[in-house]
Parts: structure tokens; C-alpha cells; sequence
């Protein structure tokens, strides 16, 4: 192999914190060719962003510091240089694409000027030749209309077009390395195909080396040439991609392996890694992994494990790398196999509809409206679970909010229980509240941070009347808290105090507190790693199970859809194209955005595909939908009466519809 663009030896970045100096890099050391794509994998906390930031001499000072060791560009150490020097590495040698696009970017300035300041910065370009440039980079990430595009802010694009534009000023210096924190992290499946897809076709032409930081097992099957996987500051394997998923080594890595949902696991548990990561503040004497592992013997904790080489292109840091996971453990906490209790809620939507007005001018006159839900028919029964799939913005959180009347409809009927809930006054409503909770996706932003966890969880019990007096809803708060995973000590603290899986716990405990008997759970695992993500889905289907919940899943991760739901409804533009039984419909989906849908999902165990099928163009404007089926525009079998009349329901099975006039 030819020698390496970028060289990292035992690096260590360090952080000052409350309980001592934290070690979030500790000694870590790996190299990337021009070209290549390496993929650095592991948790939430386990230092991968911050290995990028220290690459970059972004730690944030002076609670960061690096340490120790090199980087080495081309035998350069950018440890060694100056801020000034190093500020004509940034963007021209080394381009970043940050993890969240929305707060990377300036909200007061034109994208086309974002994207301009960077050339401005590393060459010597006239306004003309700067704006053509800048327009060229917004036609390469294959932005629509970009001279439009050129003069609009932030806020007017969605988040997988401000993606790319964020990978358009990554790219304008034209840099030699990329890194890619986390890019496709809360996009739906089919603008992260785009992505992926954009940015392995630019590294073919430019021949650019990737740094791709991700904790998503599908994406780095991919895209990844070589996989480092992370855990607790330093690297634990290092392996070639075809090596690491046939002969994974590590029991960390067998075990994020064995959190992933699928639909073979539908009647068990997920594998879950138990116990938490150490903390960072202490010094190490062993493996770092010890506390949680299957196979943790004396040794382990005795000393650090060496580096063994277990091929050409293969290491792992551990001491019994040949051991393989047990068949067929089961966590005994998950009830299986036991039929829930379907007494109860029923849920009924017929044709139900939310739009919001545009208001114009100084009068705020009704200019238009959007049609975020545009008629819509659902049934829910007790103790299932049915998926709401679909890309952002085709409305799936508003039917979420409209169902449980946190928005009120424009029309259409919502049965709870025989019971129209559209017809009810707010004051009516208040008591029925306790039926039917919300699961918010951000956890953080959907909590008070001025409040302890226990009020947070005593606010519902308190507004619904539940439990006698304020021993018997302490008590209460306590069981609350041990039934998802929390010890009750957690009441007494704030939860910025908390991970964010921990935080999601303490959301559906806040919702099981009243006792509800539907659950509206609006992506409530995008953005948790797959252990993490493994624990809360054994949960839902644990807490279903003994107490005959419905779960409304509204998502776009199809694996989580398979393992957990009963069935899927499939949303465009406002509307259901295609509802069915999970295995009905993932195994035979008639709509062609159904096709893509899934095509688009990145899937460990095929082999490359990502420029096989790809949903092209963008979702269209709700307040606009295009004449006759809404999806024609982007269909490859469109035809003249998808562009006039939108297509009536067509029955597959007596569980399975379609609305496309291939079936008609």
C-alpha cells in the first residue's frame, strides 16, 4: 500500500472535568491512505469525535488539551503548528462535515455565501469566478435550481439538502482528506443512500481519503475500506472491511453485532452489553471492556491485553480473541412468547387531515396552505404495534401530534375507544390524557432541564390525580424509575446529568406514569447507538407484553420495523401509499416508494449496492403537491394518468393495500 496521507500515533486528548481529568483519547493510533475510506466505529462517548477534533486542533480549550503523540500529514506534525498555520490546513488539506448540519451552519447568512467564504479563504478569486464556483460545488452535491438555492438560508432547506451543503463547503477547498463525523446520523434512508452514494462517487473522481465516523453497522458495510472500532478512549480491533464482518473478534464488536434488531429475533430479546463505560477519569490496570464482557476472566483484569494479530489486516486488543458469543442467550427480564393483553384501546383515524394556513402580508392574509396531513385512514388495536415509515417531511410526527390532539385537526375523525376525540373540548380532553402519552424524539429538548427527574415524572401523576397521597407517588416514582433500567437515586438529579439513552428511559417512564394504554413514539431511536437502541426496544416490547400497550412507531429505521412492529403504514406527501402486515409488506412492497424505500437501506450482509436503486429529486413543497399521484414525479413507471388522477385504494390481501395504478 502506498504511504499514508494522514498518520496518527498514540494520540491523547484530555479533558479537565469536576472528578478529575477525563482520558476521552487515550493512545490512539491508526493510519489513512489517499482514496481510502476508514471507518471509526463504537458508542456514543467513546471518543471518536473527539479523535476527529484533535486531527482537526478543534478540542475545545482549555477544559481539552492534547497530551500526546502525532499527527502526521504527509510527515507533517500538525501538532507542531501554529493556529495561524494550521488555519491553511482547515478546509484546503483537511475538510470536515460536522454531525449536525442545523447548528453548523449560519442562520443569518445565504448558504451560496457560507459556501463562498470558504473559497474566499484559500484562493484568490474574483466575485464572478467565487459565485461560478460556488454554483459548480452546489450542481456536484446534486442540489436542484441552484442559482435559486445560491440566495437562500438554512431554514429554507430540509435536512439532507442541508447536508450537502455542508458537504459542498467541505469540499470547496478542494482537501485531501475528508472527515465525515457522523453525516447521515438522523436522515431518513433514502437521503442518506444520496449522501453516501455522493460522496463515494466524489472520492473515486478526486481520489480523496475518507475518515467516516459512525456507529451504524449497515452504513460502514457500505462505504468502509478499514474499520477501527472504539471503546473507552483507545481502539479495541482494526481490520479490513471483508475481515470484520466474517471474523469479528473483539467481544465488544460481537456484541454491537448482536444489539442489531432484525426480524429473526422478532420472538427474543436483543442482545444487550450490561453494565456502563468506565469512567474516563480513572487509570486502567486491565481491559477496559472487562466489566462487561461474557468472557472476562483473571487475566483480564489484571492487565491490559496486547495487540494480536489475527491476519494480514486483522487486530484485536484482547486475550481470547477465538471465543466465540453463546447461542441463543436471552435476557430474562424480556417476557417471551407470552401473549399481551388486548383488552382495551382501539384506535380508529378516517380521513384524517392537518393543514396549516400561509399567511401574506401585512394583513397576514390566507395566501395558501400546507397539507402536511392530507386524509389519511389508520386502525391501531390493542397490544400492537404499527410503523409509520416514510422520508422527513412527508408528515408522520403530525398525524403522531393530530391522534393524541396536541395539534387539532382540520378534518377527519380520531375513535379512541368508540370516542371522537376531535369533538372534545380541551377540559373534556384533560382527564382522557392519561389513555395516551407522546414520546418525543430529542429526549433532552422535551424535558424541563430546571426540574429534577422525579418532578418530572410526578407533573403527569399530579395533573391526572394518580396515587393517594405523596408517599404512595414517591413509591410509585422509585418503581417507575427501577422498571426501566434506572437505580432511584437517578430522581434526585437533572437529566443533563444523564447519557442519552438514560434520558429516553426517563421519557417513557414520564409517559408510563399515568398508566396510559397508547403510546405515540415519534423516532425515539435515531440518533441511540445499537446497544443502547437494543435496551429501549427490549423494553417497549417487554412493557407491551405485560401491559397490552399500542405503540404508534413512527420511524424511518426499517430494522427497528422489523423486529418490533405488527404492521407498516407507508406516508408520501401527507398521504398512506401502501399499508400492510410487516412481512406482507417488507417482503412484497407493490408501491414503487415502498421499493425504494427499502432498496435504500444500507444492509450488513449484502454485498456494495449503494448506486443500485436511489429514490432521485427531492420530497416536493406539501403546499404544492403535484397534480395526480404525488409521487410521479420521482416514479421511473409513471404514466400519463399517474400525472392527472391520484389512484384509488387497491386491495392485495384482505391486510395489504396499495394506492398506485399499477394495481388498479
Amino acid at each position: 500500500m502506498n504511504n499514508p496521507l494522514l498518520t496518527i500515533n498514540n494520540l491523547s486528548t484530555w479533558f479537565q472535568t469536576a472528578q478529575g481529568e477525563a482520558r476521552a483519547v487515550d493512545g490512539v493510533s491508526f493510519a489513512l491512505h489517499r482514496g481510502e475510506t476508514f471507518a471509526l466505529l463504537g458508542e456514543s462517548g467513546c471518543g471518536k469525535s473527539i479523535t476527529a477534533l484533535s486531527v482537526m486542533r478543534l478540542v475545545p480549550e482549555p477544559a481539552g488539551r492534547i497530551v500526546s503523540g502525532e499527527v502526521l500529514l504527509h510527515e507533517q506534525n500538525l501538532l507542531s503548528l501554529t493556529e495561524r498555520e494550521m488555519q491553511s490546513i482547515r478546509g484546503r488539506k483537511i475538510g470536515m462535515i460536522f454531525q449536525e448540519p442545523q447548528s453548523s451552519l449560519n442562520p443569518v447568512m445565504s448558504v451560496g455565501k457560507q459556501i463562498k467564504e470558504v473559497l474566499d479563504l484559500h484562493f484568490s478569486l474574483s466575485k464572478v469566478q467565487a459565485k461560478r464556483r460556488t454554483l459548480e460545488l452546489l450542481d456536484l452535491v446534486r442540489i436542484p435550481d441552484p442559482d435559486r438555492r445560491y440566495r437562500e438560508y438554512p431554514h429554507q432547506l430540509s435536512g439532507g439538502m442541508k447536508q450537502r451543503i455542508m458537504i459542498a463547503m467541505a469540499l470547496a477547498g478542494e482537501p485531501e482528506i475528508l472527515i465525515a463525523d457522523e453525516p447521515t446520523t438522523a436522515l431518513d434512508v433514502t437521503t442518506q443512500a444520496q449522501i453516501l452514494s455522493l460522496l463515494k462517487q466524489l472520492q473515486q473522481e478526486t481520489g480523496m481519503a475518507m475518515l467516516l465516523i459512525t456507529h451504524d453497522l449497515g452504513v460502514v458495510a457500505q462505504v468502509a475500506d478499514r474499520v477501527a472500532v472504539m471503546y473507552a478512549g483507545h481502539l479495541v480491533e482494526l481490520a479490513g472491511q471483508q475481515d470484520f464482518f466474517t471474523q469479528v473478534a473483539h467481544p465488544y464488536t460481537k456484541k454491537l453485532f448482536a444489539s442489531l434488531p432484525t426480524d429473526v429475533k422478532r420472538d427474543r430479546p436483543l442482545e444487550i452489553i450490561r453494565g456502563s463505560v468506565p469512567s474516563l477519569t480513572q487509570s486502567f490496570a486491565g481491559c477496559r471492556f472487562a466489566n462487561r464482557c461474557d468472557f472476562v476472566q483473571a487475566k483480564c483484569e489484571a492487565s491490559e491485553p496486547p495487540w494480536q494479530q489475527l491476519s494480514s489486516d486483522h487486530q484485536a486488543r484482547c486475550f481470547f480473541p477465538e471465543l466465540r458469543q453463546p447461542e441463543g442467550q436471552k435476557d430474562s427480564s424480556l417476557i417471551v412468547g407470552t401473549e399481551s393483553n388486548t383488552q382495551g384501546v382501539k384506535l380508529e383515524i378516517k380521513n384524517l387531515q392537518v393543514h396549516f394556513p400561509i399567511h401574506q402580508g401585512l394583513m397576514k392574509r390566507t395566501a395558501g396552505y400546507v397539507y402536511a396531513v392530507d386524509g389519511i385512514d389508520l386502525t391501531l388495536e390493542a397490544g400492537k404495534t404499527l410503523a409509520l415509515v416514510g422520508e422527513s417531511g412527508c408528515g408522520k410526527t403530525t398525524v403522531g401530534k393530530a391522534i393524541l390532539q396536541l395539534l387539532r385537526p382540520t378534518a377527519g375523525e380520531v375513535n379512541f375507544n368508540g370516542q371522537d376525540l376531535t369533538q372534545l373540548s380541551q377540559s373534556q380532553l384533560r382527564p382522557m390524557r392519561r389513555d395516551f402519552q407522546f414520546i418525543f424524539q430529542d429526549p433532552y429538548s422535551s424535558m424541563n432541564p430546571r426540574m429534577l427527574v422525579e418532578d418530572i415524572l410526578l407533573e403527569g401523576m399530579l395533573a391526572q390525580n394518580i396515587g393517594d397521597n405523596a408517599r404512595q407517588r414517591a413509591a410509585r416514582v422509585k418503581t417507575l424509575l427501577e422498571r426501566v433500567g434506572l437505580p432511584a437515586q437517578a430522581g434526585s438529579r437533572y437529566a443533563h446529568e444523564f447519557s442519552g439513552g438514560q434520558r429516553q428511559r426517563i421519557c417513557i417512564a414520564r409517559a408510563l406514569a399515568v398508566e396510559p394504554k397508547l403510546i405515540v413514539c415519534d423516532e425515539p431511536t435515531s440518533a441511540l447507538d445499537v446497544s443502547v437502541q437494543a435496551q429501549i426496544l427490549n423494553l417497549l416490547k417487554e412493557l407491551q407484553l405485560e401491559h397490552g400497550l399500542s405503540y404508534l412507531f413512527i420511524t424511518h429505521n426499517i430494522s427497528v420495523v422489523e423486529y418490533l412492529a405488527d404492521e407498516v403504514a407507508v406516508m408520501y406527501l401527507g398521504r398512506i401509499v401502501e399499508q400492510g402486515s410487516v412481512r406482507e409488506l417488507l417482503d412484497s412492497p407493490k408501491h414503487p416508494y415502498t421499493i425504494a424505500l427499502l432498496a435504500a437501506v444500507p444492509k450488513i450482509e449484502e454485498e456494495r449496492s449503494m448506486m443500485k436503486l436511489q429514490l432521485g429529486g427531492e420530497i416536493p413543497s406539501p403546499s404544492n403537491p403535484p397534480q395526480g399521484c404525488h409521487f410521479h414525479p420521482r416514479c421511473a413507471h409513471a404514466t400519463e394518468q399517474c400525472r392527472q388522477t391520484y389512484p384509488a385504494t387497491t386491495r392485495i390481501s384482505d391486510s395489504h393495500e396499495v394506492r398506485c395504478h399499477l394495481f388498479g
